[in-house]
């Protein structure tokens, strides 16, 4: 049984759930690739593939190290699942990067809760966003977590307050000065960087319709008991949870405002929503009713691969 086997957190399921997202990204990547296979071409991938999979690391040390769900591998087995559902996630190499250094940002923001190290964590989780904007600029609405972060872990101080900016410059800095030297025109840059669109026909495929419907129905349906438990939480932990919703949230935004909607851009949403389903699935007492929601996850995928 799925469920049982990921219902704890094992050195093995980590393997399992890196195979499952090594097949995927060989799949997809074969059925989708028209360029003559190359050196450089194939080290590239290697590389994508290297940061999806500390994207899965990260995610989990996010949540255990901040207690966000029980001891077990559910988040990260959704959070691949995810991908398999919508493997368009994998193919702008963009937005796979940018989403690695949000879930950077995101340890920090909401390693907060301990009101140790406050500055160096604000400066981080700034400079994290601030680089995941330069690679798709929408990733800057992240930010609003930091405000929001704020607020909840009731941060008063003004010096506090004044430290995104800190890390916002820093890495314009370094960015400017890079272009200089690489004699890049900045102004182009930024005017390609910045756009939006709400254009969702290039979204009309099966496959991302089908895969769009099944996750945001398991993810509406799991945040409705999300919210609901939130109220069980010790009062310190609360906004913790509060800033997850806010992630998806925001992930939810970044999809309508996307520019070029290919599909890649869900992948902003998957980390909170795997966090937000595997609060459900811990409190699921039918054990039937958990297992076939893996299994439709797990199932879908090759269903979809076949229209």
């Amino acid at each position: 049984m799925i469920s049982k086997f990921f219902s704890q957190s094992k050195p093995i399921n980590f393997v399992v759930v890196s195979a499952i997202l090594l097949v995927i990204f060989v799949v997809t990547k074969y059925m989708t690739f028209d360029m003559e296979l190359n050196t450089l071409l194939i080290t590239k991938q290697i590389l994508l593939f290297g940061v999806c999979l500390f994207a899965v690391f990260v995610l989990d040390f996010l949540v255990n190290k901040n207690n966000l769900t029980k001891k077990n591998s559910y988040t990260i087995l959704l959070f691949v699942l995810f991908i398999a559902v919508l493997p368009e996630t994998l193919m702008n190499s963009k937005t796979v990067i940018a989403n690695l250094f949000i879930l950077f940002a995101l340890r920090r923001i909401i390693s907060l809760r301990s009101k140790k190290e406050i500055k160096k964590k604000l400066f981080d989780a700034s400079f994290w966003i601030t680089i995941a904007s330069l690679f798709y600029f929408w990733s800057a609405l992240f930010f609003i977590l930091i405000l929001v972060a704020l607020v909840l872990f009731v941060i008063t101080e003004l010096k506090n307050w004044l430290i995104p900016l800190i890390g916002i410059s820093t890495v314009a800095a370094i960015a400017a000065s890079y272009m200089i030297l690489m004699s890049i025109d900045i102004y182009s840059f930024f005017n390609n960087l910045i756009d939006v669109s709400f254009d969702f026909s290039t979204l009309n495929s099966k496959r991302i319709i089908i895969g769009t419907t099944i996750l945001l129905s398991f993810g509406v349906w799991s945040l409705f008991y999300y919210i609901k438990n939130l109220k069980s939480k010790t009062k310190s932990s609360r906004p913790s949870f509060s800033l997850i919703v806010i992630a998806a949230i925001i992930g939810l935004v970044i999809i309508i405002v996307s520019p070029i909607k290919s599909g890649s851009e869900f992948v902003f949403l998957f980390a909170p929503l795997a966090i937000i389903m595997t609060n459900y699935l811990e409190v699921i007492s039918e054990k039937w009713f958990k297992e076939s929601l893996l299994w439709i996850l797990l199932l879908v995928p090759i269903i979809t691969l076949l229209l």
